[in-house]
């Protein structure tokens, strides 16, 4: 019974220190998207619009951002599992999008990154 206690304590401590790892590799992971988006507190649009607030935010919705033609009408709002299809392969989610950009395709590597995205509210404060 101490062995099975002493397990399920070691499985809890791993699974808590894991999430702490998904955000750093999350970090990691955005330096790809870095080179065309900013995100935290003081982010601007550049090449692609800032990523503050994501989840949630309808596709083309960003103020101040030119976004194709393709992103504005997609009629997409960002929840995960779309936002895991979309960094997959973006021009196949959304033909006609301005994002050049291969995808990521590790489902592991895309958890990473989702967890590192969520901690941004729309006003770029980690929640």
């Amino acid at each position: 019974m101490k062995t099975i206690a002493t397990s399920i304590a070691a499985l809890l401590l791993t699974a808590t220190a894991a999430s702490a790892q998904d955000v750093a590799a999350g970090e990691k992971s955005f330096l790809k998207c870095r080179a065309c988006h900013q995100i935290g507190e003081t982010a601007k649009n550049a090449v692609g619009p800032v990523l503050n607030g994501l989840i949630g935010r309808k596709s083309g919705s960003v103020e101040g951002y030119s976004y194709s033609e393709a992103n504005k009408n997609s009629g997409i709002t960002w929840d995960e599992a779309t936002f895991r299809e979309y960094i997959k392969n973006p021009k196949a989610k959304i033909p006609g999008t301005k994002m050049i950009f291969a995808g990521i395709q590790q489902d592991a590597e895309i958890d990473n990154l989702i967890a590192y995205l969520k901690q941004f509210g729309p006003d770029g404060k980690k929640l």
